[in-house]
């Protein structure tokens, strides 16, 4: 399925996170709704000078049905190399190539990419018409941006013409400048601003923290298709209880028992995929949030450093709930 034809309802994505959305965080929020999930951000760099770790990031897991492939750089010839090898190794699985144009990271700022090819939109269009030679007509080029770069300085909707007219398929916006990071509240209507200025689709994105925001975003706003990215920590089920509001059904109860099964599930799949099981930890204090004894048990799982600690703590926490 061409990414496009994804949008013709509604449609809820987990978004790319890097340090976040590995194969296993992928796979928990495929197997509770979400219509497609992101890789981490790529360096095209990375892939131009084969590190075989850039390319651990890229590689689906074999039970991934399909994925979004993000990648980041500012050198055409590099998005370019990369996009066709990416296309070549994932495969019938690659559901689109994504542009990242919204990073706000400094490092990730001060070589030119990210959020700051949008002061450089001959770049960034440059780069776009790179991607689609690098993938022929195989596959779906998108571009994420932000609101801008610089605070107060609105880029998106101009911006937003000129990837357009390059030849991307449709265009996520952050709904924040670049210099806010994640501070503040995302600007809707600079969503709607956008989608005004282009005939593409328009993905919106920022501060979707519950489903029924999610929901309300996606009945009232004029997005055909939504990112989420930190709604979904400790919150798997944020898509399929999404769903269930758009359909005109309430969202599911989800209480301590089912938190720590899908924990359990979580952790499992990352050692399953060879995930480095550090980032079990960030995961246990997400799951926790919000429990009796929250505090206490994300400071043991901070000590927890294998497997069999992390299903002991578990296994702990299931009986202070019971």
């Amino acid at each position: 399925m061409r990414f496009t034809e994804r949008l013709s309802s509604k449609t809820i994505f987990l978004a790319p996170m890097a340090g976040v959305t590995d194969a296993a965080y992928r796979m928990v929020a495929r197997s509770h709704g979400a219509d497609l999930a992101y890789t981490e951000m790529v360096s095209v760099a990375g892939i131009h000078y084969r590190s075989e770790k850039t390319w651990e990031l890229v590689m689906p897991h074999a039970d991934e049905p399909d994925i979004a492939v993000q990648l980041f750089g500012s050198s055409p010839d590099q998005f370019e190399e990369a996009a066709a090898q990416v296309a070549e190794r994932v495969g019938e699985k690659l559901a689109c190539i994504d542009i990242n144009m919204a990073c706000p990271v400094p490092k990730v700022i001060r070589k030119g990419e990210g959020s700051a090819l949008m002061d450089d939109p001959v770049r960034a269009a440059q780069i776009v018409r790179a991607v689609r030679r690098g993938v022929g007509d195989t596959v779906d080029v998108t571009v994420k941006i932000r609101r801008g770069h610089t605070a107060k300085h609105e880029l998106a909707p101009a911006f937003a013409q000129v990837i357009e007219d390059a030849g991307a398929a449709a265009i996520a916006v952050h709904g924040r400048f670049a210099s806010q990071l994640y501070r503040g509240a995302a600007d809707w209507s600079c969503v709607e601003r956008v989608a005004d200025a282009v005939d593409i689709p328009v993905i919106g994105s920022g501060d979707l923290l519950d489903a029924a925001t999610v929901a309300r975003v996606l009945t009232e706003g004029r997005v055909p298709a939504v990112m989420v990215a930190r709604g979904s920590y400790g919150n798997p089920w944020i898509f399929e209880d999404a769903k269930a509001l758009l359909g005109g059904r309430a969202a599911t109860e989800h209480d301590a028992g089912e938190r720590l099964d899908v924990l359990e599930e979580h952790i499992e799949l990352l050692v399953a995929t060879g995930a480095h099981l550090a980032r079990a930890r960030s995961l246990f204090g997400w799951y926790m949030r919000g429990l009796p004894h929250a505090a206490e048990l994300r400071a043991r799982g901070m000590a927890c450093t294998t497997l069999e600690d992390y299903l002991s703590l578990i296994a702990n926490a299931r009986q202070r709930f019971s």
